[in-house]
């Protein structure tokens, strides 16, 4: 009977915390506790998230000022800003704040530089496709990830991928679809945003890839690549800028001078900056498998925020293509999860091609 009830309890502490349960046990943490901090974690991981969405819409739908990529570049160099301001904090606070020390070295910067060519597409495309279709076909829209992440695979990694993991692509091409002509029988289809929404999809693959050939560069520290990544990023973005125009759109924007919208972009880029954080906390006190659940289950909340919201009036089938991409996305990783533990890789080289590709490409976008 005791050896039982060990199990049951074993399973359980597993389902919240993972492999790290027994030892959080010994150290006196009780069962409740860690189940009230990784429900914390997960509301906190939903709030930064949906609100980062949700503020980037505002930002980018200002007709006033059509400068999407002044918008992420600001958002860029808040990001570097607020890397500088850690570093400072956990010089002052080493106990409480953990943050490495980042001295700028330009051979490093060189050696990031492909990453940051390719991010930049990812996070501008990323925008703009929110810019285009809005925050409820978002979902839908930058759906694609998981579909590129197999195709990458294949053709950058010579990676086959299972029937199982086909038939949940499967079912994701076909949400998106739907999606995109329900939105067109609504007369609200961009297919300028479902353009970029597509592109996005491909560089959150692509992203992955180069992230991780670069990481010895920054000695596997996620924060040093996030500083030189966006340092990268705030000089390349300065003569995209400049050949767009969008200099001279903000030269003749009538709030250039206005304290609330200046407050509003540098609150997008602390967003911006919190949901890499709030995304490796998530991870460290669940698992990747949890963290890709949660994910979806937010885009859900996502969505049905925005139409509530905005009041709109969505057909079934419109509601039927976002049940599709989000069952499809979590069924895709479920069975890449089943796969991996069944197969386990033969040696550290194929380890590590097997987590190249995220489950699923999401920023916590």
């Amino acid at each position: 009977m005791n050896r039982t009830q060990l199990k049951r309890s074993s399973i359980l502490r597993m389902a919240l915390s993972g492999t790290d349960a027994m030892d959080q046990e010994e150290h006196g943490e009780t069962f409740i506790l860690r189940a009230v901090k990784i429900a914390a974690v997960v509301a906190l991981y939903w709030f930064v998230s949906i609100t980062m969405v949700f503020l980037n819409n505002y930002l980018l739908d200002n007709r006033d000022l059509e400068a999407p990529l002044f918008v992420t570049f600001f958002q860029c160099l808040v990001t570097v800003g607020l890397c500088w301001v850690m570093q400072l904090l956990a010089k002052l606070c080493p106990g409480v704040i953990d943050f490495p020390t980042v001295k700028f070295d330009t051979k490093t910067s060189r050696e990031v530089l492909p990453l940051s060519v390719v991010f930049i597409c990812m996070i501008t495309f990323n925008n703009l496709c929110l810019m285009y279709v809005g925050v409820a076909f978002y979902t839908v829209g930058r759906s694609l990830s998981t579909v590129f992440n197999v195709l990458l695979s294949y053709i950058i990694l010579k990676q086959t991928t299972s029937m199982h993991a086909l038939l949940c692509c499967g079912v994701i091409l076909g949400g998106f679809w739907l999606g995109v002509d329900q939105e067109g029988v609504a007369g609200s289809l961009s297919w300028t945003g479902v353009f970029f929404g597509v592109l996005a999809s491909a560089f959150v693959s692509l992203n992955a890839i180069y992230t991780k050939k670069v990481m010895p560069a920054v000695d596997g520290n996620i924060w040093k690549l996030s500083y030189y990544n966006n340092i990268n990023a705030c000089v390349l973005f300065v003569p995209l800028i400049l050949v767009f125009g969008e200099l001279g759109r903000l030269g003749s924007f009538s709030r250039l001078n206005d304290p609330g919208f200046w407050g509003m972009m540098t609150l997008g880029g602390v967003f911006g900056f919190a949901i890499g954080y709030v995304t490796g906390l998530q991870i460290k006190f669940t698992s990747p498998l949890t963290h890709n659940v949660s994910g979806t289950a937010k885009a859900c909340a996502q969505t049905v925020i925005a139409v509530v919201y905005n009041s709109s009036s969505k057909s079934m089938l419109w509601w039927t293509s976002n049940l599709m991409v989000l069952v499809g996305s979590s069924a895709y990783t479920w069975v890449k999860s089943l796969e991996m533990k069944k197969t386990p890789a033969k040696d550290p080289q194929d380890s590590a091609k097997e987590k190249l590709l995220p489950e699923k490409g999401d920023l916590g976008v």
